[in-house]
């Protein structure tokens, strides 16, 4: 594997490669699709029918990625060369197994191909992790029994769907091998039309299919993993490698586009459990540490209702309504977040507010608060009973060292205390912080580098005196060191 080149796709068309193929870290690509293609793959190793292993339990789908493999924004990983295997790794109960493969999913696309495109593939199935663990299961595409995945010329995607015909009697069973790990992979045996030397040259994306990350962020660093062909200094660490152990410059930026359907063995402990609106059979501990709620041993999936709701607020009446999202937003209420409801919920709250000099202003809401600079003290909150910070500003000690104090203990420290607000920024460089830089204007009387409504109040001050307001040294301050001070006005 080359330093790897990332494709986004999006839902419509948009450009074409820019740039070297193989030059440094490469730019993405953006491109757009408007639909998703299917390609199911059934394998069926014997002529019996009726014979299937008829499973006790509801189907478990689990899957590191946010996508619902619907058409939509995914990165095709065009680094990706013959050889190199995309996999993912899964936790299951350790009662579950053995465990039996239902289904595996995964997304490839193109991006702009000029030709129809044919990718030849192997899928694989490891007790345990890549690695480490034991390989049980294989099989590659033919272009028969397993079809290859065909996409054509254009900007398309398509969802490999690899299954065992459940009247099979020679199911896909994966044992445990004490690691309570089941990973699942797909190898790119030969791309449609490879470079001479794949490791100088990636494959050309015009005439060819990539497998695809996700576009949500990296979720499971150390489940996504790829094996990584030997390049030497031209390539990533080669072998297998967890995502979190890839340099930034070789390391995907989502989790691969895969889907691993499971059925258990047995249904002894395990029941449903409702993780973000979708439901799941696992045991209670794996629902727990997922952040679900488990429905209890024995129930299935099918008679629960994990759809998620939100608490819903009404500006008009200031109620709250336990709705989903999607209906919150119908009726124009104001959805909470995920995971609270009503009871715990407070939609508009009203409160004190610490201004940035430590006065305080209340009641008000956190919006008001934020558009005049203030920290929202909580609901319920008030003035009363708030004691907002004194404020802070830059303290100039006269070795040209800067901190953050308040007035008073600038003042009990010896040092020049600048106004509320000042900062200890340096932003000419020079070494020092530029509130405490002798300013080089006549108007500025305090000394803060800006002449503003500050440097008129004292000069107002001294009007018809000697002194320091005296501008042009006439001996008194008058109309003409006025006109001195607004020249060098800054505001």
């Amino acid at each position: 594997m080359h330093r790897r080149r990332s494709i986004l796709l999006f839902s419509t068309v948009l450009a074409a490669v820019t740039g070297p193929a193989f030059a440094g870290p490469p730019s993405p690509l953006d491109i757009r699709t408007r639909r998703v293609h299917q390609q199911r793959v059934v394998l069926d190793r014997s002529d019996a029918s009726g014979g299937g292993i008829a499973g006790a339990c509801d189907p478990v789908v689990v899957a590191h990625t946010t996508s619902d493999f619907g058409a939509g924004e995914y990165i095709a990983q065009g680094g990706f060369i013959e050889g190199e295997i995309a996999a993912t790794s899964f936790q299951i109960p350790a009662d579950a197994f053995p465990v039996r493969l239902d289904l595996f999913e995964a997304m490839f696309a193109t991006s702009s191909a000029a030709v129809e495109t044919t990718t030849e593939y192997a899928i694989y199935l490891w007790s345990g992790y890549p690695d480490s663990g034991t390989l049980e299961f294989s099989v590659a595409s033919d272009g028969d029994l397993l079809p290859h995945i065909m996409l054509p010329p254009g900007t398309s995607g398509l969802q490999l769907q690899f299954l065992v015909d459940p009247d099979d009697p020679d199911q896909v069973w994966i044992p445990d091998n004490g690691s309570h790990v089941v990973t699942v992979g797909i190898e790119i045996v030969a791309h449609h039309q490879p470079p001479s030397n794949q490791c100088l040259t990636p494959p050309d994306p015009l005439f060819n299919a990539f497998p695809c990350t996700d576009v949500d962020g990296l979720q499971s660093s150390t489940g996504n993993w790829i094996f990584v062909q030997e390049c030497g200094i031209f390539g990533c660490p080669a072998g297998w490698k967890r995502f979190s152990d890839l340099p930034s410059i070789c390391r995907p930026s989502g989790d691969w586009v895969q889907r691993l359907t499971w059925s258990p063995s047995g249904c002894d402990s395990l029941g449903a459990c409702c993780i973000g609106g979708t439901c799941s059979t696992l045991d209670e501990m794996t629902c727990v540490d997922a952040g679900g709620v488990f429905q209890g041993v024995g129930v299935s999936c099918g008679s629960v209702n994990c759809e998620e709701t939100v608490p819903c607020c009404f500006p008009s009446t200031g109620g709250c309504v336990q709705l989903t999202a999607a209906d919150c937003f119908a009726v124009q209420g104001i959805p909470g977040p995920a995971g609270e409801t009503c009871a715990s919920h407070v939609c508009f709250p009203q409160g004190a507010c610490c201004l940035p000099d430590g006065t305080c202003s209340g009641i008000v809401s956190p919006e008001e608060c934020a558009a005049i600079g203030g920290a929202f003290q909580g609901d319920g909150t008030d003035c009363a009973t708030t004691d907002c910070p004194e404020p802070v500003g830059a303290a100039c000690f006269n070795n040209g060292f800067c901190l953050i104090l308040t007035e008073a203990d600038a003042i009990a420290a010896g040092a020049s205390w600048k106004g509320t607000g000042t900062t200890c920024e340096d932003l000419d460089g020079d070494g020092l912080a530029d509130a405490c830089e002798v300013s080089d204007l006549p108007g500025d009387l305090n000394g803060d580098s800006l002449v503003n409504g500050v440097d008129l109040g004292l000069f107002l001050v001294g009007w018809g005196q000697p002194g320091p307001t005296d501008l042009n040294g006439d001996g008194t301050t008058n109309g003409l060191d006025l006109g001195v001070l607004l020249v060098d006005w800054t505001g």
